[in-house]
C-alpha cells in the first residue's frame, strides 16, 4: 500500500488507515506501507522556478506519481512479498497504474479502484 500526500496535508495516516481496511475488507492482506510526503523545499533548478507551496499538491511524476527511489522501494517490497497487487492512497490514471505495474510486476490500483472496479473496455453495461 503506498500513498503521496502534501505537507499541508496532516490526515495521512487516516486516509491511510482507511485504506488498509479496505483492503482487508476486500479479502486482502497489507504486507508493508509507504508514504511519502511532498515538502514545502525551494525550488532548486532555478531563481524563476516554482517549487515548494507552489508544487506541492502536484506529483512528483507524471508517469509514476511518486519519486522513482519510491517507487523503487515499493517494487522491491513487491519482489519481497510476493504482493498480488499494490493500492495506492490516491487516484491514479491508468498510464500511471500502467507504468507501475510495469515497475512493481503486478497490479495497481488507485483506492477509488477499490470503491468502483475498474471497467473492461468491452464491458458495454452501464456504470
Amino acid at each position: 500500500m503506498a500513498g503521496l500526500f502534501s505537507a499541508q496535508r496532516t490526515d495521512h495516516p487516516v486516509v491511510m488507515a482507511e485504506v488498509a481496511a479496505e483492503v482487508t475488507r476486500l479479502g486482502g492482506r497489507v504486507v508493508e506501507s509507504f508514504v511519502q510526503r511532498r515538502g514545502v523545499s525551494g525550488g532548486k533548478k532555478g531563481k524563476n522556478t516554482p517549487g515548494g507551496a507552489v508544487t506541492m499538491s502536484e506529483p512528483y511524476s507524471s508517469r509514476t506519481l511518486m519519486s522513482m527511489g519510491k517507487v523503487r522501494e515499493i517494487a522491491e517490497a513487491c519482489h519481497r512479498a510476493n504482493a498480488g497487487a499494490v493500492v495506492f492512497a490516491n487516484e491514479l490514471t491508468g498510464r500511471q497504474r500502467a507504468a507501475l505495474a510495469t515497475i512493481c510486476g503486478c497490479p495497481v490500483f488507485g483506492h477509488d479502484d477499490l470503491v468502483s472496479p475498474i471497467r473492461s473496455a468491452h464491458d458495454d453495461s452501464p456504470p
